[in-house]
């Protein structure tokens, strides 16, 4: 249950966008509940929480299923999305960019993510994801500090 993000990596087609777009719904919900001086901090909380429960459990699946990244698998989306929406503003427009910035880097995976993949098992499973989340935020923050994404 915890690899599929409670089965949303059932979902098709694209179970990675699924994964991602929950992740993105269920943290903007929870976030209005989080004062706005904590909210950086509480998404590097949640980031790592999903990243030490989901490297686990993404090996586990990928050993029973006997593939490297099953892709039903989508805790990693969920950990990788998670760092790409640190200390950004609570708007649907920065929520939505940061959604698209990810898909964006965990399809295309420039250097060194698709290195990361050949880490073992779960760890290569998410850590690629965290990558791409690194860049979306990099660019994220890039976009907010010239004020070109509208908060």
């Amino acid at each position: 249950m915890v690899a599929t993000f409670f089965g949303v990596g059932r979902i098709k087609p694209g179970p990675g966008t699924w994964g991602s777009l929950a992740t993105v719904i269920i943290w903007g919900l929870a976030s209005f509940r989080i004062p706005t001086g904590s909210r950086a901090w509480a998404t590097i909380v949640a980031a790592a929480a999903v990243t030490l429960i989901g490297i686990p459990a993404a090996t586990l699946v990928s050993r029973a299923y006997g593939a490297k990244d099953p892709q039903f698998v989508v805790i990693d989306e969920g950990a990788g999305q998670l760092v790409a929406l640190v200390a950004v503003p609570l708007a649907w427009k920065t929520f939505l960019a940061g959604f698209i910035l990810f898909r964006i880097f965990d399809i295309w995976k420039p250097f060194p993510i698709r290195r990361l993949e050949r880490l073992p098992e779960g760890t290569g499973i998410v850590v690629d994801d965290l990558g791409a989340g690194i860049y979306a935020l990099a660019i994220m923050h890039l976009l907010l500090h010239f004020g070109l994404l509208i908060k």
